[in-house]
């Protein structure tokens, strides 16, 4: 086990026991269903993982067990699936305002991998993946277990942001207005910075 006191032991760490408590104040609302949805997610993203790691496409440089797998196994399970079950619970009814929903996690999730592959070496691109790869998966990904989620959890199990709360003015609108220009900005400054490299 690799427990180096450093900015990824803690990264890893923090998201694994955050993603674990959230996992289980959305799950205890229906074991079987919520649990179900945990499962399905962990187990596609783990196969996912896998595959993308297989075919080369990036690695994972730091690992908390390094001898067991060449992907971060325990983060994989428990944050992917956080990340669905919190979409799943609280996306909006209408699929208009769902887009504009996960728009907001898509951006976010992309913030914090751009954050680590720079910064950190829990990720590193390979030729073959760039941040529009990325970007697409989580899109199809959390797209995927909005549908799967629909199946699985009936409305009276969810809790959905109202649709009032995108009119303008309104909280949800501010917030997403304020993430998706803030996000855009500075995808803009990193592909600037990353175009230059290659002059």
């Amino acid at each position: 086990m690799n427990l180096q006191p450093n900015a990824e032991t803690f990264i890893l760490v923090a998201a694994i026991v955050l993603s674990a408590v959230g996992s289980y104040l959305i799950i205890r609302q229906d074991w079987k269903r919520y649990g179900l949805l945990f499962v399905l997610a962990a187990a596609v993203g783990n196969i996912l993982c896998y595959i993308f790691v297989k075919l080369r496409f990036y690695v994972f440089p730091y690992r908390l067990f390094p001898r067991i797998s060449s992907m971060p196994f325990v983060a994989v399970t428990i944050a992917i699936p956080f990340w669905v079950l919190l979409g799943v619970r609280y996306s909006p009814k209408p699929w208009t305002y769902k887009i504009a929903f996960y728009w907001v996690f898509v951006h976010i999730g992309m913030l914090l991998e751009t954050l680590v592959l720079n910064f950190t070496r829990l990720i590193e691109y390979n030729f073959k993946w760039d941040f529009w790869d990325s970007y697409t998966w989580w899109w199809i990904f959390l797209l995927a277990f909005e549908w799967i989620g629909g199946k699985i959890v009936p409305d009276r199990l969810r809790k959905p942001v109202d649709t009032e709360a995108f009119r303008y003015g309104k909280w949800a609108w501010f917030l997403l207005h304020f993430i998706l220009i803030a996000t855009i900005f500075l995808g803009g400054y990193y592909l600037g910075i990353v175009s230059s490299r290659f002059k």
